[in-house]
């Protein structure tokens, strides 16, 4: 068959088959053949879908220094124990000039500043110092050791320094003994590592391009040789179906991205949670009907954990502390003997209350805004309204100024982000809230009012012996499903899971 090409298809042709068959990036292609970077992007897609060259892509990270760590690499260049540098450096330099002698905490942060918690943070997770009475830290381990950890991520951002804004990628950059582990570490601070992602592209001529280039030059023209007919650009051309998100994908990005721009920190945690967490921490108590294994998924695990009844965790689920505040407020509240066993159970968790109850009792923060977004479970028969796997969303507001009245605020700011404008709250109850409400939203399709979210103040014995104190805990949380069901107009959750593409295909239509 004669193909009709254009003559930039037939520069790119020409420079691949001198090339050898491919092998060419974007950049050397363009320069081979003549060509603009816009011309050979355009070329290499035409002959791609001609099938005469096939295309490959390939990605590296880049990783830059942000603005912490320039000023932590511009500090470095001075010397290591003259306080400067990483803000660990500073505090190693400050220890070791005590001669061995312990240091006040409070002298320390003075010299230090808001340097001082970062730095100690480090050096305690790393073994390197330790708190001792009075208030005082000192050297746990050989300065050496410690000196050289240092040295190592120092030495990571001073070649970022001299690499410039271009930066390195980072599997060159981190290929040192330690320096993988080091990058980690500096990624995970804030505003010192800044990653992006490179693409490339390689070009290669196919069986059929290297035979319509050999075609090309059998006639004589190479490059300018012309090929007889012209294009018929009235031509039916075949129908396309441009990628999209699914819908519940695009609800729950949706959800996520409005609790982000209220100010809110996204947490995770794992599907299988034990019963501690998932029931014994809410005051749920341990003869609970949801508890029993017709409501809830037991997970006959980890491995070497039990038998195949819902193995038990092979390591107490939380610290004796907490375990203990909970036991006491059980037996004060439920008047029962509770057993640590039977909190040990390991369930598939069926809320994601239990991440955000877990973050609260350990970092105990005076004031908090944060939520957990993901898949929960529930032993339930699906139907029109009810699955067995769904995914909910759920979070909690801490701080003295926290109230109820703020809480409506804040979902009622909520709901209008995601086009939910009529929304009512009334009263309820649910069992680790008191007070507690019901967010009501009016649906137009159905004309009646449907519940959303349930919400409330968390009950002194659950927020107790988390050791948040007497510090008000507002939390809230409801199925993302429900909220997509309302934004496309269905009344089966199921068809989210079906495969009816031509629905699919058309929802992006019926979402308001």
């Amino acid at each position: 068959m004669q193909r009709v090409l254009h003559e930039i298809e037939r520069a790119a042709l020409s420079a691949l088959d001198k090339a050898g068959g491919g092998g060419m990036g974007e950049s050397e292609l363009a320069a081979a053949a003549g060509l603009s970077a816009d011309q050979a992007r355009r070329g290499i897609e035409w002959l791609r879908h001609k099938e005469l060259a096939d295309v490959s892509e390939s990605s590296e990270a880049i990783v830059s220094l942000g603005p912490a760590g320039l000023a932590a690499a511009s500090a470095a260049r001075g010397e290591k124990g003259g306080g400067k540098g990483l803000p660990e450096r500073r505090l190693l330099g400050l220890l070791a000039g005590t001669g061995g002698r312990p240091a006040a905490a409070s002298e320390l942060q003075v010299a230090m500043g808001p340097d001082f918690g970062p730095a100690m943070g480090i050096a305690r997770r790393a073994g390197w110092a330790r708190t001792g009475p009075g208030g005082t830290v000192e050297l746990a381990a050989g300065l050496d050791a410690a000196d050289g950890a240092v040295s190592v991520c120092e030495g990571l951002l001073g070649r970022l320094e001299g690499a410039g804004g271009a930066g390195m990628p980072a599997e060159r950059l981190a290929a040192g003994p330690g320096e993988a582990e080091a990058l980690a570490a500096l990624k995970r601070r804030p505003g010192y590592i800044v990653e992006r992602s490179s693409k490339s592209r390689t070009v290669r001529l196919t069986a059929g391009g290297m035979l319509e280039a050999a075609r090309l030059e059998w006639r004589g023209g190479g490059t300018a040789a012309k090929a007889p007919g012209a294009i018929d650009v009235e031509a039916a051309v075949p129908a396309a179906l441009p990628a999209r998100l699914h819908p519940l994908t695009e609800t729950i990005e949706l959800v996520r991205d409005a609790f982000v721009a209220l100010g809110f920190t996204e947490i995770e945690g794992p599907h299988v949670q034990p019963g501690f967490w998932n029931f014994d921490a809410l005051f749920t108590p341990q003869d609970h009907p949801a508890r029993e294994m017709q409501d809830t998924f037991y997970v006959a695990g980890p491995r070497n954990g039990g038998g195949n009844k819902g193995a038990a965790y092979g390591r107490a689920p939380a610290p004796k502390e907490h375990a203990r505040a909970v036991s006491d407020t059980h037996r004060r509240g439920w008047g029962y003997k509770w057993s640590e066993p039977e909190s040990r159970r390991a369930v598939l968790r069926t809320h994601t209350t239990c991440v955000t109850v877990r973050h609260l009792a350990e970092n105990r923060p005076r004031r908090a805004r944060v939520f957990s977004l993901g898949r929960v479970f529930r032993n339930e028969k699906p139907s029109y309204k009810h699955l067995a796997e769904f995914h909910q969303v759920e979070g909690v507001v801490a701080g003295p100024e926290a109230s109820m009245r703020s809480l409506m605020g804040m979902l009622e700011k909520f709901y209008s982000m995601i086009g939910v404008q009529r929304v009512r709250f009334w009263p309820t109850f649910f069992p680790y809230t008191e007070p507690s409400l019901q967010a009501m939203a009016y649906s137009e399709r159905h004309g009646k009012w449907v519940e959303l979210f349930g919400m409330g103040m968390l009950r002194r014995e659950v927020t107790g012996p988390l050791g948040m104190g007497n510090a008000p805990v507002l939390a809230w949380g409801g199925g993302i499903e429900r909220i997509a069901m309302m934004r496309y107009g269905v009344d089966d959750v199921r068809r989210f899971y079906g495969s009816d593409l031509g629905w699919l295909r058309g929802a992006a239509a019926a979402c308001p």
